[in-house]
Order: structure tokens, then C-alpha cells, then sequence
């Protein structure tokens, strides 16, 4: 759950629940230390109260946070120690004052809910919800949204991310355009639906990955991810999970900021300057933010383990303009008009060669956007909202040949345009009381529809023009059963939630998605959630409308024995009949945080997807397709002369290989190596999040903290293959990734060190398989905050990271062409030991 702070011209408010709900119970509390208004915007998210003060009260101050399990009262005064404020409660409102002054005159609050992994405002996750606020992104020495998500253990970095390999599979990853996207589980970029504010983004490239590179991190407030399916209240793709990039709401004053950084190794020189401005008003306010990204490419030359081609690019060339603009304004009456909108202009450069004569270089520019305006209507304490939006993302990139002495012998151009356009009219409130609460209601419905657009030059078979609509309709319950004040023995806390969503998909199909939560607190220090639900992913339109490529030749080619003269048809390509992918997710999470080590929170959490109908090329080995017994699904012996004719007139292209003219009487088999829903993929494991934070008095404060994860998966490519194991193979994603860190903060100064870890993978491309060993990195981050003024060197926040302190370096695979990178790129970084600067002022 996410309480956003209002800031109007007198007053700030925060707020999360009426006064009636307003009760003293004891609660855990994990708020890090930070900047006053946003502690209590994280207080006022865990408590359920309202926080009021004067916005020139809480402007400068810092907090020095909470942790641990407390009533609101002690909370919220622990949160206020040494800002020199009190508290008063009026009505069940905290009213903030300074000590021995009077109340200020009291306005009405604006609130502004937002949450991940539910459609009610307010209502409790029965999922693990993994969150990084800005700040904590800051005290790592991290600048923008793309690194902070690298970071995340759930995250594989295959799928569409800058620097994924030619050599890994287009199964495990691709780099178009130098995008950067989520790919929770490994189960694809696809697989994992990204949104801005609860907003859909448009896709990029062919992929239908979410580009996250897009935002400036300036503008903010937090990332959460929901690592659990999640389509029964977001719809496609969100089979993996859900990741929210969550704006600030109001931000008052201007921030510029600046960072460089390098590899002490060679390459990677990286510029950061970044704008961050905004301004409130009675009943309204407005955030613009601007980035300027531009990172030097790395060189197979620049580091010890370079393969064959020296000027082969492991990280590409990239630069970036982002802008983010975020806005809301009270009409009066309930009504409130909100505004997000970004636009984003972005360019790649990359090189690789296949043979010693030739040089290929591939650049690529990307210009993409998104507006989200909508209009809220509060009645009572119903919200009713209509919302549209509409966003585009347009790649034109080209593989450009040069020799060697720098002439440019050929240019293949290609451009993917991706539009999304959408309006959607939902409500969530209260029903009526429970014993433990409100039972709350979310509905909802909408349209949605996806262009996408591919073209490869003037009248190429290859073009691709295509849209699809969808509509849908969603509802959900939360059931508060039992709540900790009604001292149960053995339920300190009972809820309930359900989830149903419909979507009908023109041409494709119509699908229905359930999702059940239990959240049970056995006592006031351990509590048990579990969820259980189905989620699906739609056909791309790449994977639909490919071109349909058919081969006439010799059965030898794929390891069959017939007379001379016979042949055999081999189609691959696009499948306009491909169906959703579908899975059934449930997860089980344990979390402690007992009374008696204040400060302590450990969750663990056990995980279960299957998969089933993921879309795949159904032949491993096209050469054994008429050899092997593991492929005779996908071959027709004896086709008849219709079955022929009818795949024949189905395909975009027609290739005669036997150096002979087609016969139907000759041809011994058809071999459909096409696009085809036949895969099952089974993904479990455990998620171990943990944090630690106490107080050292003068010396003040210590935080520690874990995430952890580790995962297991396999795959069958169709009933007659055997099952392949993935998780811990090269180009999948490790058993094991994790990352602890240890932070001490004192005054203006923290201090945070992270250990990061991948385990290793087993190269399983040749018998023995080759083990690639673990990696290991060490970060370290000196972030120093002076205080407030008017002078040259107040409000000035500094840090000095090094990412990579020991300059680690991946272990090195097998290569046999030049353009292959050699080491496993989806896993383990080349970039070694990567040093920066930072600077940052608010004026």
C-alpha cells in the first residue's frame, strides 16, 4: 500500500482511513530514516491515520524512522524525535505543531491512494510486495530506474535489456534498441506487465516488453513488484508478476543533479544530468521532470576475457531525453481532474562482426510516449474514476555492413511502431461493516487495442500491419474479517479477497481469471499469507503475424533416408491461430516480526507457476526431424496433395532448395516448425526478504537488509519431448540470486554497503557440461546531506559510489563466432568496477 502526501498552499495532509477507523492498535512499523514528509507518508500507509501539518512545518526535516511493532502514538512520536515537533489528535487526526505553539487553521486533506497488487484503495497484499523508494535507490549510488530494477534478485536480466548477447537465444533475450525492461522469474519480458502510476505503458519492439528506461528517476517516489500472477486485476502479461513505477504526487521546489561515472577497466564513461521541478496550490499541484542520459559502449578489447573479436561491443553505446510530467487538480464537488504523461527519445549504437572482411554496426533510435489523463468523482467514501490513455513506441534501427576499410556495403532497415490506446471506468469502496473492518468493493471495465506495425522497406513480403482489440470487465472483494483489536487468541488478524476478471479478444478468444488471498495473523508477531490464482499472456503480434516462411528440400537436411529425387516441405514462422498462454499461480509467505527484537521483519515465501500453452518453436534440432521420435507431433508423413496445397497457400514465401521442380508426388513429408502453443513450463522456489534496523544512540542508526532468491524450473517443449531442466543452464536464469545490505546513517551521512551474488550455471551446449562459476560483487556508497539554507553549499546532497569495489568479472564460456559474446550475458555483468560521482541541490 502506497499513501501519497498532498501538499497544498497552508497544509499537508496524508491520509489513509476515516477517523472511524482510526484505532490504537499496535501495528509493525518498518520506516526507514528519510525526509519527514515522506516517513510520515509511509506512517500514515501502515497506520491507517491522518497526519496533518502545515507544509512549511515538515519542509527541510528529516526523520529518523521506526521499526518495529508500536501503537500509532509511540510510531508517530519515535518518527518526530528531534524534528522539534509535537502532536496533537484532533478528531483522530494527528495535527502536528512545533513544540508550545498553537494549531494551525485546519483544511480539509486531499488523499490519494495508490496500490500494487490490488484494485481497493487501502487493502492489504496477500502477496510479498518487494519496494524501493527513491531515497534507498539514492543511498546505493544508483541513478536511474533501469539500475535500481538490475538490482532486484527477482529480476532476470534476459528478455529485452541492453547488452543481452547474440549469442542467447531469441527464447532468453534479445537487445532491440537498448531498451531496458523487467523479467520477473525469468518467464520473459512479456510475461511481466510494468505500469506508470497503475497506468499501461505501450510496448517496445516486437517483444512486447515494457521499457522502464523511460522514466526519470527524478520523478520517482517508489518501484514496487509483485512477483505472483496477477491478470485477474490487470490482465495480459501479468503472468510473473506486477511492477508498479510509482510518481511522486506533489514535490515543492526545484532539484538539479548531475552524476559521472566510468569502469576503472575502460568503457562505459556515463553523463547523468537531471531537472526535477514542481510547485502546489490550493487543491492542485504539478511535477516535470527531465533526464539526460548518455553511456559509452564497452569493447570485447576493453576487458581480459574478450573473444575473438576485438571490437565487438558488450554493452552498447547509449543516450537518452526523458520527461515526466504528473499533475492533479481539485474542480470541486468530489471531482478531481489528474494528469501523467512522458515522453521519451532515446539512441543505441552496437557493433559485431560474422567473418574478417566485414564490419557490422546496428543503430537505432526510439521515440516513445504516453498520456494518462482521468477524472475522479469521490462520494462519500466511494470513488468512482475515468481514466484513457494513449501512448506509442516507434524503433527504426538498421544493420549496416562496412568492410574493414570503412565502405558501406548494405543496409537493412526495420521499424517497429507500437500504439496502445485505452479507456477504462472503474469504482472501489465500502459495502458495509465486518467485524475486522470494511468489506470493500472494486469494479471495473474497459477497452483496450494494440497496433503494431513492422515494415522492412517498400512491398516486403516481411511487413507486418495488424491491430487487436480487447475488452474487459473486473471485480474485487476484500473481507476483513478479524482485526487485532478484537484480542482473538490464536487470530490476531483474518482477511479474505477474491479476485474475478473477463476479457474478450476479437479473433483470439475469451478468457476468465480468478484470484483467492488469504492473509492470517496467528498473533501480533507472525502472520501467514497465501494466494492462489490464473493469469494468461496474449499472442504477441510478432508471434502471430511473422512471416510465414516454407522450405521444399531434401529430406537429408533434416536426417531422413528416401529415394533421390524426394522432398519434403519445412515451414517456420508466424501462427495466426496461436491461443493465449496460460498458468495457475499460488504462493505461500510466513512473516515474522516479533515484539520481542524490535526492529526485526523476516519474510519467507514459497512460490509455484505452471505454464502451460507457452508459445514455442516445437523443433530443437531441425536436423533430426524426421529421425528423432521426440518430433513426429510436429511432422505429417505422406501428405496428402490438399495438405499441401493448403500449407502452401497459407505461406508468405516459397523457397525451392532441391534444384528441382515441385512435385507433389515426390514430397515424402511436411515439417511445421511454426510458431505453436505446446510448451509447459513449471517455476518454483522461495523469496527471502528480511531488514533489521536499531538505534545507536549518538552514533546513530543501523540498517540491515536481505532479499533472496531462489528458484528452480524446467521446461517440456511438447508431450512427447522430455523435460529440460532451465534454472541454473546457461542463458536461464541461476538457482541463486540475492543481495544484502548493511547502512548506518548518522546526521546527514549515510554509509551503505551491499553484497550481490549470482550463482553459477552449467553450460550444457556440449557433453560434460561446463560449469560457469558463481559471481560475487561488493558495493559501497558515502551519500552526505548538508543542511538547509540559503547558501551555496546548503541543501547540497553528494555521493561517491563504487559499484563492483573488487572488479569481479564473469566467468568466461565457449565461443565459435566472433559476434558471440563470451559469457553468459543475462546473468553476469562485464561492466567490473564501476566508480561515481553524484551531485544533487535543491533550490
Amino acid at each position: 500500500m502506497r499513501v501519497g502526501l498532498m501538499i497544498s498552499v497552508a497544509m499537508v495532509a496524508v491520509a489513509a482511513a476515516s477517523p472511524a477507523q482510526a484505532q490504537a492498535d499496535a501495528r509493525s512499523y518498518e520506516i526507514e530514516a528519510q525526509d519527514l514528509a515522506s516517513a510520515l507518508r509511509r506512517f500514515s500507509a501502515a497506520s491507517g491515520r491522518e497526519v496533518l501539518a502545515s507544509a512549511e512545518l515538515v519542509a527541510g526535516k528529516r526523520s529518523g524512522g521506526v521499526s518495529g511493532r508500536y501503537d500509532a502514538d509511540d510510531a508517530l512520536a519515535q518518527l518526530l524525535e528531534g524534528t522539534g515537533l509535537g502532536v496533537e489528535t484532533v478528531e483522530g487526526a494527528f495535527v502536528l505543531r512545533p513544540f508550545g505553539g498553537n494549531l494551525a487553521q485546519q483544511h480539509e486533506p486531499e488523499r490519494e491512494i495508490v496500490v500494487t497488487g490490488s484494485r481497493i484503495r487501502g487493502a492489504p497484499v496477500a502477496s510479498q510486495v518487494i519496494a524501493l523508494d527513491q531515497d534507498s535507490i539514492r543511498n546505493r549510488g544508483q541513478a536511474t530506474v533501469a539500475e535500481a530494477a538490475r538490482t532486484i534478485p527477482q529480476n532476470f536480466g534476459g528478455g529485452q535489456n541492453p547488452g543481452v548477447g547474440r549469442n542467447v537465444p531469441a527464447s532468453s533475450g534479445v537487445d532491440v534498441g537498448g531498451a531496458a525492461s523487467i523479467n520477473l522469474r525469468g518467464l520473459g519480458s512479456d510475461a511481466t506487465l510494468t505500469l506508470l502510476n497503475g497506468h499501461r505503458m505501450p510496448y517496445s519492439a516486437s517483444r512486447q516488453s515494457i521499457d522502464i528506461s523511460a522514466i526519470p528517476l527524478g520523478a520517482v517516489d517508489r518501484i514496487e513488484v509483485v512477483a505472483d500472477g496477477a491478470s485477474a486485476l490487470y490482465g495480459s502479461d501479468a503472468v510473473a508478476g506486477v511492477a508498479n513505477i510509482i510518481l511522486k504526487r506533489d514535490y515543492e521546489g526545484f532539484e538539479t543533479r548531475a552524476r559521472l561515472g566510468a569502469a576503472t577497466r575502460g568503457g562505459a564513461f556515463s553523463q547523468l544530468y537531471a531537472v526535477t521541478g514542481g510547485g502546489t496550490w490550493a487543491g492542485g499541484g504539478l511535477l516535470l521532470s527531465y533526464e539526460f542520459l548518455r553511456d559509452a559502449p564497452i569493447y570485447a578489447r576493453q576487458r581480459p576475457f574478450g573473444g575473438s573479436d576485438p571490437e565487438l561491443t558488450f554493452l552498447p553505446a547509449l543516450k537518452h531525453h526523458n520527461i515526466v510530467g504528473t499533475g492533479h487538480q481539485d474542480l470541486g464537488g468530489g471531482l478531481e481532474l489528474d494528469f501523467d504523461g512522458y515522453y521519451n527519445w532515446r539512441s543505441s549504437w552496437a557493433q559485431y562482426s560474422t567473418n574478417a572482411t566485414s564490419r557490422i554496426n546496428v543503430p537505432a533510435t526510439v521515440e516513445n510516449f504516453a498520456l494518462a489523463p482521468s477524472l475522479k468523482l469521490s462520494v462519500g467514501a466511494w470513488r468512482a474514476t475515468l481514466l484513457g490513455t494513449y501512448g506509442q513506441d516507434h524503433l527504426v534501427v538498421a544493420t549496416n555492413t562496412y568492410t574493414l576499410a570503412g565502405a558501406l556495403t548494405s543496409t537493412i532497415p526495420n521499424m517497429y511502431r507500437n500504439s496502445a490506446r485505452a479507456i477504462e471506468a472503474n469504482a472501489d469502496g465500502p459495502l458495509f461493516a465486518l467485524p475486522g473492518g470494511s468489506a470493500k468493493l472494486a469494479i471495473g471495465a474497459g477497452y483496450r487495442s494494440n497496433h503494431f506495425e513492422n515494415f522492412r522497406g517498400p512491398a516486403n513480403i516481411s511487413n507486418i500491419d495488424r491491430s487487436q482489440d480487447s475488452y474487459f470487465a473486473y471485480g474485487e472483494l476484500s473481507l476483513p474479517l478479524v482485526s487485532p483489536d478484537r484480542q482473538m487468541p490464536l487470530v490476531d488478524r483474518l482477511n479474505l479477497s477474491a479476485a474475478l476478471r473477463y476479457e474478450r479478444y476479437p479473433g483470439i478468444g475469451e478468457i476468465a481469471t480468478p484470484k483467492l488471498g488469504l492473509i492470517y495473523g496467528i498473533s501480533p508477531d507472525l502472520e501467514f499469507k497465501a494466494s492462489w490464482g490464473k493469469s494468461y499472456r496474449a499472442p504477441t503480434f510478432y508471434q502471430r503475424y511473422q512471416l510465414q516462411s516454407l522450405y521444399l528440400a531434401p529430406p537429408s537436411i533434416f536426417g531422413g533416408s528416401y529415394p533421390a529425387g524426394s522432398a519434403v516441405l519445412y515451414a517456420e514462422g508466424g501462427n495466426s491461430a496461436l491461443q493465449p498462454e496460460r498458468a495457475t499461480s499460488w504462493s505461500a509467505t510466513a512473516v515474522l516480526h516479533p515484539r520481542g527484537a524490535p526492529g526485526v521483519r523476516l519474510e519467507v515465501g514459497y512460490f509455484h507457476v505452471a505454464y502451460r500453452d507457452r508459445i514455442v518453436t516445437p523443433l530443437i534440432y531441425a536436423s533430426q526431424a524426421l529421425s528423432n521420435p521426440l518430433y513426429r507431433d510436429s511432422v505429417t508423413l505422406t501428405p496428402s496433395a490438399a495438405a499441401q496445397a493448403a500449407i502452401i497457400a497459407g505461406a508468405g514465401e516459397f523457397r525451392n532448395l532441391t534444384g528441382g521442380a515441385y512435385d507433389p508426388t515426390r514430397v515424402v513429408a511436411i515439417i511445421d516448425n511454426s510458431n505453436v502453443n505446446a510448451a509447459q513450463q513449471t517455476v518454483q522456489g522461495v523469496d527471502i526478504l528480511g531488514s533489521y534496523r536499531f538505534d545507536l544512540g549518538a552514533s546513530g542508526g543501523l540498517r540491515l537488509t536481505v532479499n533472496a532468491s531462489y528458484l528452480e524450473s524446467d521446461q517440456r517443449l511438447s508431450a512427447l519431448q522430455p523435460e529440460t531442466v532451465l534454472a541454473g543452464t546457461l542463458f536461464n536464469p541461476a538457482h541463486w540470486r540475492g543481495r544484502a545490505t548493511a547502512a548506518w546513517e548518522s546526521g546527514g551521512l549515510v554509509v551503505e554497503g551491499a553484497f550481490n551474488y549470482t550463482g553459477g550455471v552449467s553450460d550444457v551446449r556440449s557433453a560434460p557440461a561446463a560449469w560457469i562459476s558463481p559471481m560475487a560483487t561488493v558495493d559501497l556508497t558515502l551519500r552526505y546531506r548538508t543542511g538547509d539554507g540559503d547558501g551555496p553549499l546548503s541543501n547540497l546532497d553528494l555521493t561517491l559510489s563504487a559499484a563492483n569495489l573488487f572488479d569481479a568479472l564473469p566467468g568466461r564460456i565457449a565461443t565459435t563466432l566472433p559476434y558471440e559474446a563470451p559469457y553468459d550475458s543475462t546473468n553476469y555483468s562485464p561492466l567490473g568496477r564501476f566508480v561515481s560521482f553524484g551531485i544533487a541541490k535543491r533550490w
